[in-house]
């Protein structure tokens, strides 16, 4: 119940004040994103953690000047691989042995079914990786809200500008998706205290 009346609270803040969220919720947050659900378990991207003030100057007009670049305390760039590599298979198959204390061998088959993905060409991979990376962004936004720290998701931003300013084409990435973090400015967004508007359950849910 608790989870429900927070995502009833939360809502694409339009305008933040630029306090700080403290290193403990941010944290929190952080962790809940990296354990979000991901297909294989690979997690085929990268979240970028901008807390630097000119790197978000810089950052603004890539995304149509929208105020909350700034305004907010951490901007979250959910950045998905370019590809997926052999190399970056084998890195995941590494962790696996390592943390669950396995051999490589016994790890084999399940390496073999995730090297279909070497079949696929890079665009595809990369849209896979990008779908991936809009879980986590949804496990963001709930953990965030779970914190009383405000969200704004965001598409409306120059993907390419991203990259270059951020240097991700050297991490072999390509920025997806956009978060901010902070609290709202209720004074200047009117939407704060607006009721949340979503479709009726008989006409969002389909059961068969």
């Amino acid at each position: 119940m608790e989870l429900i009346e927070k995502l009833n609270w939360r809502y694409a803040t339009k305008r933040m004040n630029g306090t700080k969220v403290p290193k403990e919720k941010l944290d929190r947050i952080l962790h809940a994103t990296r354990l979000a659900a991901s297909s294989f378990g690979l997690q085929p991207f990268s979240v970028l953690v901008v807390e630097d003030m000119e790197v978000r100057k810089k950052l603004q007009p890539l995304a149509f000047g929208q105020p909350q670049i700034v305004e907010a305390s951490h901007l979250l760039v959910f950045a998905a691989w370019d590809n997926v590599t052999e190399q970056r298979i084998d890195n995941y198959i590494q962790d696996v042995a390592t943390t669950r204390n396995a051999p490589l061998e016994a790890l084999a088959g399940f390496k073999g079914y995730m090297s279909s993905l070497l079949k696929n060409t890079p665009e595809h991979n990369f849209n896979w990786a990008a779908r991936q990376a809009y879980i986590a962004l949804g496990t963001a936004l709930a953990a965030a809200a779970t914190e009383d720290v405000d969200s704004t998701p965001m598409e409306g931003f120059s993907p390419d500008g991203f990259d270059e300013v951020l240097g991700l084409k050297a991490k072999g990435l390509k920025s997806v998706v956009i978060l901010a973090l902070g609290y709202r400015d209720a004074e200047q967004d009117q939407l704060s205290k607006a009721p949340k508007v979503r479709r009726a359950h008989d006409k969002f849910f389909i059961h068969i």
